[in-house]
């Protein structure tokens, strides 16, 4: 004990040495401003120890950049937007230098450099922290800013924990993480980009630094939250909005939004680590069919592969996958088939050849390619980081397009290696200018699926889909994402939501999980419960592992089966409101599944960890998940009236319920004024759907529209205007619901509209442009009944809800009810 006593004081004397003495600090700071250059909507500083440069990029956007030397040429993967002209106002004093745009003031404080962001009216949004500001120790550069008083935090992406990560710290590179546990950082991606919430404010950070980063929002201190990373510049946008929706719409424009997916992307997909051979995709497929389950895609694992070797079929298992995919493609499906980036090093592999003779993989300092060992054995791997790379596994991609292949599933790509120690001194091309594996570790996986997406895209000349494991912010441009290999457990069942939620907040709308668990065996009512979850999801993915139980919606009995195929159905009936609100968030970049802190920001509650999995499926309907195993749950309900999508029981804003769970629904609600198409009931997004549009209106307080879409469901005819759209209405005030004139070339699929109205029943009939049309009161139900007997004797008849109906010609015109 006194040996310890007296380390600690050596070590409180050498520090006061430094002090006193002058020695130099291993922390290096900014120093005072001694240089200010102003051109046009670019400000230069020259500091004592370091330079920097602040511009303009919108009215609402403020990039900063600083190095400790000059700053160099300026490149990003991630960010794909220029500045927007913005008129600018600046007012320089000795002490300070601020400039100011419609929206906000950027405060740089000269004595030391320092920065605040200010609204207009002079409310501090964010600061850093005095003393501390931007500093390096070694080369890891850090920015402090000042936590504000009850400071929220929410996004940085695939980040495990609570919606509101205040206390928490986090570390961004990606790694391989099987089965991990619901505690573990970092996971597979890294989305640098958080959101600030406090005092009626909220801001957006962009750390665009593709080094290993980390995050502390006073995990360990309660002084600063900050961010930095262990090497290269500090280099941020700071976003400012009114809205949360606004802030992630910001923050996509500068990264970029999700390309509009093919609709069957959106059905169900049926995946297994492993389908084969070829027979038992069939039989998957058949029994899919047979059993009534909507679906749309067959997924194939490592398997497919000859000794799991890229760009090759097994010939025993798929002797002919040109006429498998042609069968699957005739019953309704399109394949999707895995691809890794490990190319196995193995003399006249077709693939290895090519990639020596093209010169496309990763190499040490000495010229050798590095060789790192996955399921093939010992290879090497591409660089996606350079165009000669890109070019080579594009040409590769082809051969998968030309065998029907249509979605391309990236995998491994963190990098994954045996070992997960890849060497730091592996150099990447990075488009001409070499780094280390330390500086382009965590955009491996964003090059190899742009590599992918642009030689699907090519080779197809449709839509393809893509999907990632691992990613870093941009990725959104290519690919979808999904969570990895979880597991068959009710936390990771609700880690899942949050997952896919702060994925959502950070500009990445298509994911998805894999449902029912990847490592371990869920029990029947785990496996029911995420089923349902599934069913308003973005990405709806049934997966399992090697050697688990099967997990089919047939192999949990046939109660699991009939739950399951209810909400895949209605999943099904609500294709036309998924894919409207996919292609709003193809426009705006703000999500489908959305935490409940996007509508209702500054709600104390919806940060509560007990309703934290709450989320919202588009503004209409809000999902509740709970454990399986819980017979009653506390559901809250943000402002607003919330309707039960079973029953239209009524439940007001701003309270809290205790509900009676069951095994057999989930708890859904839609919220009044909300607009719902729906369709006729198909078996996959290749049937067609019934001649008449189900338009669903609940009856509100305050006005809402939606902006209704439809295209061909695969061609890229949209970008040219091949689209149908129009915007519906429901104004309470005036009690009018108007469908606006259609815009886009497109003809709609739907002859008619079918008004369906929930809490009208005052109501016997409407005026659709002028015409009285009587109303037809009907008993309606968003469920079918489960014909087989639970223990008791009893059928399950599924809650209905009284509504009032009327179906008039649907055209392209302006179309006013009034109600």
């Amino acid at each position: 004990m006194f040996k310890k006593y007296k380390s600690l004081c050596l070590k409180g004397l050498l520090v006061l040495f430094c002090l006193k003495s002058g020695a130099q600090s291993p922390v290096r700071t900014i120093g005072n401003v001694k240089k200010v250059d102003i051109a046009g909507q670019q400000i230069k500083i020259t500091a004592e120890n370091a330079y920097a440069e602040i511009t303009v990029y919108s009215p609402t956007i403020t990039r900063v950049r600083i190095d400790k030397q000059p700053l160099g040429p300026d490149f990003s993967y991630a960010v794909i937007a220029n500045p927007l002209p913005t008129k600018i106002k600046t007012n320089q004093s000795a002490q300070s230098l601020v400039v100011a745009t419609d929206s906000l003031q950027v405060e740089i404080t000269k004595t030391p450099f320092s920065i605040r962001f200010l609204t207009i009216d002079g409310q501090v949004i964010n600061e850093d922290e005095r003393g501390l500001t931007t500093s390096w120790v070694g080369d890891a550069v850090t920015s402090y800013k000042t936590m504000q008083e009850g400071e929220r935090f929410i996004g940085l992406g695939e980040k495990v924990g609570n919606l509101d990560r205040r206390n928490e710290g986090y570390t961004n590179w990606n790694s391989d993480k099987f089965g991990y546990a619901t505690n573990v950082d970092p996971l597979y991606a890294t989305i640098p980009f958080y959101i600030g919430i406090h005092h009626q404010l909220n801001y957006g950070i962009f750390f665009d630094n593709t080094w290993q980063s980390d995050f502390n929002f006073g995990a360990s201190n309660n002084r600063f939250s900050s961010f930095g990373a262990r090497n290269g510049e500090m280099n941020y946008y700071f976003i400012y909005h009114q809205t949360l929706a606004g802030i992630i719409s910001s923050y996509t424009s500068l990264t970029g939004r999700m390309p509009l997916p093919p609709k069957w992307s959106l059905g169900y997909q049926q995946n297994r680590y492993s389908y084969y051979p070829d027979v038992e995709v069939m039989r998957v497929a058949q029994t899919l069919r047979e059993k009534k389950i909507p679906s749309d895609g067959i997924t194939l694992d490592i398997h497919y592969m000859d000794s799991y070797k890229l760009f090759t079929w097994n010939k025993e298992r798929f002797p002919n996958p040109k006429q498998l995919s042609s069968k699957l493609a005739d019953m309704g499906y399109k394949l999707t088939v895995i691809v890794d980036p490990g190319i196995k090093v193995e003399d006249g592999y077709a693939a290895y050849e090519s990639g020596k003779q093209s010169d496309i993989f990763i190499k040490y300092p000495d010229g050798k390619y590095y060789t790192g060992q996955v399921w093939p054995g010992w290879c090497h791997f591409p660089d996606f980081t350079g165009t000669k790379g890109r070019q080579w596994w594009k040409t590769q991609i082809k051969g998968y397009t030309d065998a029907g292949v249509n979605g391309i599933w990236n995998d491994m790509n963190e990098i994954a290696t045996w070992g997960q120690k890849m060497p730091d001194n592996v150099l990447f091309n990075m488009e001409g200018h070499p780094a280390s594996h330390l500086q382009a570790h965590n955009i491996y996986g964003l090059q190899m699926t742009r590599a992918s997406y642009e030689g699907a895209r090519e080779n197809m000349n449709k839509r393809p889909f893509l999907l990632t494991r691992a990613a870093y912010a941009g990725s959104q441009r290519y690919t979808a994402i999904w969570t990895g290999d979880n597991r068959a457990e009710d936390d990771h069942m609700l880690l899942g939501v949050r997952l896919l939620n702060s994925l959502g907040v950070s500009g990445m709308p298509f994911a998805g999980m894999d449902i029912g668990g990847f490592t371990g065996n869920p029990t029947v009512g785990l496996y029911t419960r995420w089923m349902q979850v599934g069913a308003f999801i973005p990405y709806y993915r049934n997966h399992t592992q090697v050697n688990t139980k099967s997990a089919e919606p047939w192999a949990f009995g046939e109660e699991a089966l009939e739950i399951t195929r209810n909400y895949i159905n209605l999943r099904y009936r609500l294709l036309p409101y998924l894919y409207s609100n996919m292609a709003a968030a193809s426009r705006t970049g703000v999500p489908v599944m959305r935490t409940l802190a996007i509508d209702n920001t500054f709600d104390p509650s919806v940060y509560d960890t007990r309703f934290q999995n709450q989320f919202e499926f588009g503004n209409a309907f809000m999902i509740a998940p709970f454990e399986s195993t819980k017979e009653f749950g506390q559901v809250y309900f943000p402002a607003g009236k919330w309707y039960s999508l079973y029953t239209d029981k009524v439940f007001n804003g701003k309270q809290e319920q205790i509900l009676s769970l069951s095994f057999k629904t989930l708890p859904v609600f839609v919220k009044g004024s909300s607009i719902i198409p729906m369709q006729s009931l198909t078996q996959s997004t290749v049937e067609k759907p019934a001649d008449t549009l189900y338009l669903h209106v609940y009856r509100g307080d305050q006005p809402n529209t939606f902006v209704y879409y439809e295209d061909d469901g695969e061609s890229f005819d949209y970008e040219k205007g091949g689209y149908y759209q129009r915007s519906i209405t429901y104004d309470p005030a005036k009690k009018q619901l108007q469908l606006d004139k259609v815009t886009g070339s497109y003809s709609s699929n739907f002859r008619y509209v079918s008004l369906l109205l929930h809490g009208f029943e005052d109501m016997d009939k409407i005026s659709v442009n002028g015409k009285g049309i009587q109303l037809q009161k009907q008993s309606y139900s968003f469920l079918s009944p489960i014909s087989r007997f639970d223990p008791q004797g009893a059928y399950f008849e599924p809650d209905r809800c009284a509504i009032q109906q009327a179906t008039f010609e649907n055209g392209n015109q302006l179309i006013n009810v009034d109600l």
